[in-house]
């Protein structure tokens, strides 16, 4: 059979169709070429969201006092939250930019987000005075979502960046 390669006494059981390997060589390579690309826009999309993170960071500690009125009652320090949060955002976004401890500072943005949807954004969005207000607090449930689950997907394809718990990241 043409295109067929028959070696020593394996004959039909070690088979190579040298048009399909060249077939599955291109796809390789086409599949290395998708994901430099893929690897190319989801850098963007970190570097983003680093930026904005360092915006809201930034935003913390210059009006702390327009903060000061999420900041749950049953947490003590007060307007202090505004400048621990601000500075766990502007260290999320230079761990992003600089590509150091992403997975760690990844999960410690995911926590921090569902924090503040669990006791911030869903006590407001049940207890709005108005249809505006429900709505508002319904973005920032959402936005804080969407957020959350990027800084997950950001975790998980951080795979080089081992905890050292285990082998299998």
């Amino acid at each position: 059979m043409p295109g067929l390669l028959h070696t020593g006494w394996f004959g039909n059981l070690m088979n190579v169709n040298f048009v399909n390997l060249k077939k599955l060589y291109l796809l390789n390579e086409t599949k290395t070429v998708v994901m430099k690309h893929y690897h190319i826009i989801s850098r963007i999309a970190i570097y983003l969201l680093a930026v904005v993170l360092f915006v809201f960071g930034i935003f913390h500690f210059k009006y702390p006092e327009d903060l000061l009125v999420y900041v749950p009652d049953f947490l003590p320090l007060g307007i202090k939250w505004a400048y621990i949060v601000g500075g766990a955002f502007i260290l999320v976004s230079i761990s992003y930019l600089t590509n150091q401890y992403v997975k760690i500072s990844s999960y410690v943005l995911f926590v921090l987000l569902i924090f503040f949807i669990l006791t911030i954004h869903w006590p407001n969005f049940r207890n709005a005075g108005t249809a505006e207000m429900r709505q508002f607090a319904l973005l920032n449930i959402l936005k804080d979502t969407a957020i959350a689950a990027f800084a997950l997907h950001i975790a998980a394809s951080a795979y080089h960046q081992h905890f050292n718990l285990d082998n299998n990241d």
